[in-house]
């Protein structure tokens, strides 16, 4: 019996992850754990698990659902797609990820238990800095384990919980995206240029056509593969993971690339390594299998995709919880996605198709 296949119960509080329920939900005697609060607790709530048991490492680390369980059925779409990803999914790709050990959904809409290695001495990302461009080259390869092996693969839209937008789902997104646009403009466009703002303005009318095109070109989409939901190893000596699967969907593979090169190097590093971590990406995606998919169309791909922070990141933004930190990270986001755009060209290319 493995973890992800546990009968366990799931819990939905730090004190309820036991010794006793860690033993029944990983299937190995845990003789004593012991629980503390880290991260937020913005979406749910995250504890790291010190345990002594046969065959674990010593920590473990237990995502669990909102302490208010008056918001946990608003957030049972999220808790729904990172369980579904690493019950279901993580095994059918070759993305690095955290190992997951137990990953069930309650029977209560937005009941949820995930329980992960603990990946010391890798440190999340940090999205103000940026990822060097070594690190950067890492997750994209890494993000190729993610794409390719389920490349144009027809039963990603029969999964059940899976989010594979309909051309209405995309209608409603501009529908929404666009006032949120303009309310970010109106808040922090000051942090901003001039040709900044104008780029986003320009983008709030073409978000539906951008979300619909391309639909010849689908896998699965991490869809916020971004500096902040990497793990890297600041010495450099192991491979970075990539974490948080509360945003899987299906699209264009390059929406992926883009969101993530266009947000996660500061823009000299993007300018001076983005052609040649687009080839290692690609290059790795023909070791997948990937077929008659040249260079030239996943570099376009790219470019076309660099819309991905600023269409998808802005409801982070809108719909988060505001803080200093947050509104300096969503300004430099589209700050360095708008220079990407603009660099590439990337409007015209989406009014393209």
């Amino acid at each position: 019996m493995t973890g992800v296949e546990s009968s366990a119960p799931v819990v939905c509080t730090p004190e309820e992850v036991t010794a006793q329920w860690l033993t029944a939900a990983l299937g190995t005697e845990v003789r004593s754990a012991r629980t503390e609060a880290v991260g937020t607790g913005q979406i749910g709530c995250c504890v790291v698990a010190h345990v002594d048991g046969d065959g674990l490492p010593p920590t473990l680390f237990v995502k669990l659902p909102n302490p208010d369980e008056g918001m946990r059925p608003l957030l049972h779409g999220v808790y729904r797609s990172e369980v579904l990803f690493y019950r279901d999914l993580a095994p059918t790709v070759a993305v690095r990820v955290p190992r997951a050990r137990f990953a069930v959904l309650g029977e209560r809409e937005g009941d949820f238990t995930l329980v992960l290695d603990d990946v010391s001495p890798l440190v999340q990302g940090d999205q103000l800095t940026g990822l060097t461009i070594d690190d950067a080259r890492d997750c994209a390869i890494n993000l190729a384990g993610l794409h390719g092996p389920r490349w144009c693969d027809p039963a990603l839209r029969g999964i059940d919980g899976l989010s594979c937008p309909s051309v209405e789902d995309n209608v409603t997104l501009q529908e929404l995206g666009g006032p949120a646009l303009e309310a970010f403009l109106s808040e922090l466009g000051d942090r901003l240029d001039d040709d900044e703002r104008r780029i986003l303005s320009e983008i709030a009318p073409l978000i539906a056509d951008w979300a619909n095109g391309r639909s010849d070109r689908y896998t699965l989409l991490h869809a916020d593969y971004r500096a902040d939901n990497m793990l890297i190893d600041p010495s450099g000596q192991r491979p970075s993971l990539a974490c948080d699967w509360q945003t899987l969907t299906v699209g264009l593979p390059g929406r992926d690339l883009g969101g993530f090169l266009g947000s996660s190097l500061d823009v000299a590093d993007r300018r001076a390594a983005e052609r040649g971590i687009v080839a290692d990406y690609h290059r790795a995606l023909v070791g997948f299998g990937v077929a008659d998919y040249s260079l030239d169309t996943c570099w376009d791909d790219y470019v076309y995709g660099l819309l991905q922070t600023p269409v998808l990141g802005i409801f982070g933004w809108m719909y988060g919880t505001r803080t200093e930190r947050g509104d300096e990270m969503f300004a430099l986001l589209m700050r360095r996605a708008c220079r990407a755009i603009a660099d590439h060209d990337a409007l015209a290319v989406v009014r393209g198709g």
